[in-house]
């Protein structure tokens, strides 16, 4: 146990008793602990293996290697669709904990040996996610765009294109593309300043 960890075990939120039965259950590996993103993050040889967080409705590990993990159990969820690598368990109540406890060590154990064997997620190509047609139609209509978006890196463009085509309606997506043009035109990601 990491004492720069105990604080989140013991600060005044929901799921405490699921959080503490999770972090025995994975201190029994091996891992080290480390307080990473504000969440106990489980390591091997500096290595991030497994995060515990909680949400509303579930709290939940995260397997960060998880879209390579069996899962013979179907217990491990896509967060979504763009999540490429990551994949939760998630957990409702501590009986639901000690029910899986088995299988919750055996996946703990997988993902370890993913990361031992250096296996790595393929992840899509920038080109291989969605352009929104509104955006296509303004990259179409402004050199000077298509040239700012295409000179962004690889990261920043896939940020604008998850942004933009996560909007369910066309007017959300345009007001979007608007707001940020500017920025693409500056060389700049959607979160840099």
């Amino acid at each position: 146990m990491n004492p720069k960890v105990n604080f989140y075990f013991i600060k005044g939120q929901k799921w405490q008793k699921e959080f503490q039965l999770l972090r025995m259950l994975i201190l029994d590996s091996g891992l080290s602990e480390e307080l990473k993103w504000g969440h106990p993050c489980y390591m091997s040889d500096k290595n991030n293996i497994v995060l515990m967080h909680g949400f509303k409705d579930y709290c939940a590990l995260l397997f960060f290697k998880g879209a390579l993990m069996k899962d013979p159990k179907g217990i491990l969820v896509q967060q979504t669709e763009n999540v490429q690598a990551a994949r939760q368990m998630r957990f409702t109540s501590e009986a639901q904990i000690v029910k899986l406890k088995t299988a919750i060590k055996a996946y703990v154990k997988e993902a370890i040996k993913i990361e031992k064997e250096g296996l790595k997620v393929e992840f899509k190509k920038t080109k291989e996610f969605k352009m929104p047609e509104e955006f296509q139609n303004i990259l179409n209509e402004m050199p000077a765009l298509k040239t700012a978006f295409y000179a962004l890196t690889p990261g920043r463009q896939r940020g604008y294109l998850l942004y933009f085509s996560s909007a369910k309606q066309a007017a959300t997506r345009e007001s979007r593309i608007k707001k940020y043009t500017k920025q693409i035109l500056k060389g700049k990601g959607l979160d840099d300043n």
